[in-house]
């Protein structure tokens, strides 16, 4: 058959063209992949069953016969939670189920934005948000992050300068709890001087969530929600990372003023019924019980990423131990480029995320890399951070441990 050329026909500003899917890597350290051996299967089968054999005949009608904003009971389960573990008091008619936390992102932004508009981020933050900014056409302005996240008097520098120029931002997109990629947690006193800043310069707030039940001693500071008395903050979260990744549930709270407008921008006629009545199902007895046994197992296979690198690499790989979530941010020495070394990597089966694709600074990000400690058994961390290390040395002259550990000693 001749093939149609469909290339005339394509509106201007659409992204690549995707390729054909291949596989996951051998050793895959991408993407926000979960543990397979920590998700509850016998515990989702039997909410599965329980919950089709009782209401299954309600997915004859869409959103079950609930309304637009999800599964009651959810919410329901949800308001909890999120009063019990980041201090929010709101309703179930406050939280709108989304199709994980992207959808949750476009919505946002979508009700929010428009090209030539002014946003502001963390400098080093999540690929899914920066891409989203490039495809829309607005100007991004990245905070620099230190330990405790992005940094408020860099903030308030740059809110300064918008102003001095006539430019109002838009929005202020941060991750505090458990950043991604660096891992960080900002502390009450530092949201609460970002919550002033906000409110000072008339600027929205989009606090993305969707890692803070990974904290490895499950205690978190109060979301940026509950600490904001200006009503300017959408919260985001997600079961991607606490339950699993594939069944794509996330969740908003936002005040109706803004969730109002945002609602008739959701045209998909509802998320995932079937997935919003097991989680419900599973979540309001078993929650509690299933994410810090999550988190002992994260915690244990961060510590064989750390100290494969330490034997791999020695000083040649800087990091932090991170306080929670999936990812491990990497710096490479100043020789290496990330973008490059994840095509060598890639061909020996180990696949990484090159810097540059999380940050707003493409030089700062090139030697750093992030990656994902979740998917990997311990066995395949171990052996794909050697293979790592080789490719690094083979094609960007990283030394060995040894001689790190001799010019750590000069």
């Amino acid at each position: 058959m001749t093939a149609f050329d469909f290339t005339p026909l394509l509106p201007a500003g659409l992204p690549p063209a995707a390729a054909r899917w291949t596989g996951l890597a051998q050793y895959n350290f991408t993407g926000g992949n979960n543990d397979a051996d920590e998700v509850p299967v016998d515990g989702l089968l039997a909410a599965a069953d329980a919950v089709i054999g009782r209401e299954g005949r309600n997915l004859a009608t869409y959103n079950l016969g609930h309304g637009p904003l999800g599964y009651r009971p959810l919410r329901d389960f949800l308001a909890e939670k999120l009063k019990r573990d980041a201090g929010i008091a709101c309703t179930a008619d406050d939280i709108l189920i989304v199709s994980g936390s992207l959808q949750a992102l476009d919505l946002v932004n979508g009700a929010l934005l428009a090209r030539g508009d002014t946003v502001i981020c963390e400098k080093d933050c999540y690929q899914g948000t920066l891409t989203r900014f490039a495809r829309l056409g607005v100007n991004v302005i990245g905070i620099p992050l230190d330990k405790d996240g992005m940094r408020t008097d860099a903030l308030a520098t740059a809110l300064a300068d918008c102003k001095q120029r006539s430019v109002r931002p838009k929005m202020i997109y941060t991750i505090p709890t458990v950043q991604n990629p660096t891992a960080t947690i900002m502390p009450a006193a530092r949201r609460a001087e970002l919550l002033r800043l906000a409110g000072q310069y008339g600027v929205a707030v989009f606090e993305d969530d969707c890692y803070s039940d990974l904290i490895w001693d499950g205690e978190r500071p109060p979301a940026l929600y509950a600490m904001s008395t200006a009503g300017n903050v959408i919260h985001c979260g997600s079961f991607s990372k606490s339950i699993a990744p594939a069944l794509r549930v996330g969740f908003m709270v936002a005040p109706w003023a803004i969730m109002s407008r945002m609602l008739p921008l959701k045209t998909d006629a509802g998320s995932g019924a079937l997935e919003q009545m097991v989680l419900a199902e599973y979540c309001a007895p078993h929650f509690t019980t299933h994410v810090p046994a999550l988190r002992k197992a994260l915690r244990a296979k961060v510590e064989t990423l750390m100290e494969a690198l330490n034997e791999q690499f020695g000083t040649a790989a800087e990091f932090e131990d991170p306080q929670g979530g999936i990812f491990l941010w990497v710096k490479l020495p100043d020789t290496v480029d990330t973008m490059k070394l994840y095509q060598a990597a890639l061909k020996e089966g180990v696949a990484i995320n090159p810097g540059p694709e999380w940050s707003t600074d493409k030089a700062h990000a090139t030697p750093r890399l992030r990656i994902c400690f979740a998917s990997p058994t311990h066995r395949q961390i171990r052996e794909g951070v050697a293979i790592l290390a080789d490719v690094c040395r083979r094609e960007f002259g990283v030394p060995t441990r040894i001689a790190n550990v001799e010019r750590a000693r000069a």
